[in-house]
Parts: structure tokens; C-alpha cells; sequence
């Protein structure tokens, strides 16, 4: 005779058992598989590997090269006029020509003012136009080619040069400061800044990791300890000459 061992029984009226919710599902997190798609592997020189990091944003991205673009050209495009003026005249007062500390007329007759043989101002006048369309083109969601992104980058990268070395000039040996150039100087900066933690984080230009979350990770800090370095370095150079502006 065999003994059939009873069946487990159920309580009656209990709800069916579902599986228990991954952490992401506690979290109250959805996971978008086009973004877990576009992350840059954690290797050592930003080649595939099995960690994982999210790009910068293009819509980010778009927006400040629309905006800075637009200030940087506002500023440009002010000095050229003023530039223009002052050659027509030379006894023109620039707008921007408040004392003997701010002084955009002052600059723009140094020689430093025109280091190509022109002026300046004209080259953002050119430039400026190119960053805000690259930027609406991120904003409509366009994808740009790798050696686009690469060229743009090292544009920046000059403009920033650019920029330090006429600051230097303006502080050091000018003995002046121009409103209109501090301008474009705010708006090239975070600009350079913004496109390298872009390019890095896309693996457009290769880096240690290290170096990578470092820079995509910081890039609002690099920009604000950029600036206020450059605001220290105005202060106590002309710190015995403030009286001059009021």
C-alpha cells in the first residue's frame, strides 16, 4: 500500500505571491534604455569597458553655446563698433571709457588690442556666430560628427589662451580694465570649459578616467574658481587704485 503524502494547501482567499520589486522599482526609478545605451565605459582611456558613466547633456551643451555665444557676441560686436568710432575719431570717448581704471579706450589703442593686425573684436565678431549655431543644432537634437566636435574643441582652447593672455596684458601691462572685453572673457571661459568636459565625456578627445569624472564632474567648480581667480587677481593688483573709480 502507498502513502500519498497530501498536497500543500493554500490559504483560501491569499493573494497571489509577485516577485519582489528590484531597488530601482523601490526607488520609484524608471530605467530608460536609451540612456543606459549612451554612457561612456570606465576604462582607463575611455575605451569599452564594464563601468559605466553618463555623458554630458547635448541639450545642456546646446543651450550654453546658444547663450554664451550670444553674450560673446554682444560684447564683440560692441568693441568693433567702438573700435570702428575711435578710428573715425580720435578724440571719440569709448561708452565703455568710465576712469582712468576702466578704460576700454586705453586697451584698444595698445597694441595688444590688435595682435593680427586687426582688431580683436572682429574675430569674435566671426567666431561667435558659429558657436551659437552649433548650439541650436544640439538643441534640435542633432548629433555632430566626432572631428566636428574635435575641431570646435580646439577652437575653444585657443579662444581660452586667447582670452588669459589679454587679461594678463590688460592687468600687467596695460594698467586698465575693459567692460566690454571682461564680457567676452565671461562667456569664453565657461565655454571652453563646458566643451572639454563634452568632448571628454563623449570620448571625442581620449583621457585617463581619472582625469575624465575629474573634469565632466567639476565643471561648474573649474568655471567659478576660474572666474574668481580672475577677479582676485584684478583686486589686489589695483588694489591701490580703486579710489579711481568712484
Amino acid at each position: 500500500m502507498t502513502t500519498q503524502l497530501p498536497a500543500e494547501s493554500k490559504p483560501r482567499g491569499s493573494a497571489p505571491v509577485s516577485p519582489e520589486p528590484s531597488a530601482a522599482a523601490e526607488a520609484g526609478l524608471e530605467t530608460d534604455p536609451a540612456a543606459e545605451a549612451d554612457v561612456l565605459a570606465d576604462d582607463e582611456f575611455g575605451g569599452p569597458a564594464a563601468g559605466a558613466e553618463r555623458p554630458a547633456s547635448s541639450l545642456v551643451m546646446g543651450w550654453l553655446l546658444l547663450v554664451g555665444g550670444l553674450v560673446g557676441l554682444v560684447g564683440s560686436a560692441t568693441l568693433a563698433i567702438e573700435r570702428v568710432l575711435l578710428a573715425g575719431d580720435p578724440d571719440y570717448t569709448p561708452s565703455c571709457s568710465f576712469n582712468p581704471l576702466l578704460s576700454c579706450g586705453q586697451v584698444m589703442e595698445s597694441w595688444q588690442a590688435s595682435l593680427f593686425g586687426f582688431p580683436n573684436p572682429f574675430i569674435g565678431v566671426g567666431a561667435f556666430p558659429v558657436v551659437m549655431t552649433i548650439g541650436v543644432l544640439l538643441i534640435a537634437g542633432l548629433t555632430l560628427p566626432r572631428w566636428m566636435w574635435v575641431s570646435f574643441w580646439g577652437g575653444t582652447v585657443l579662444g581660452a589662451a586667447f582670452v588669459t593672455w589679454l587679461f594678463t596684458q590688460s592687468v600687467y601691462v596695460i594698467g586698465a580694465l575693459c567692460p566690454y572685453c571682461m564680457v567676452v572673457w565671461l562667456a569664453m571661459i565657461p565655454m571652453f570649459v563646458y566643451t572639454t568636459g563634452y568632448v571628454l565625456s563623449r570620448g571625442y578627445v581620449p583621457a585617463p578616467a581619472g582625469l575624465r569624472r575629474a573634469v565632466v564632474g567639476n565643471r561648474g567648480l573649474i568655471t567659478v574658481v576660474w572666474l574668481l581667480t580672475i577677479l582676485i587677481f584684478i583686486i589686489v593688483e589695483f588694489w591701490d587704485r580703486w579710489d579711481l573709480v568712484f
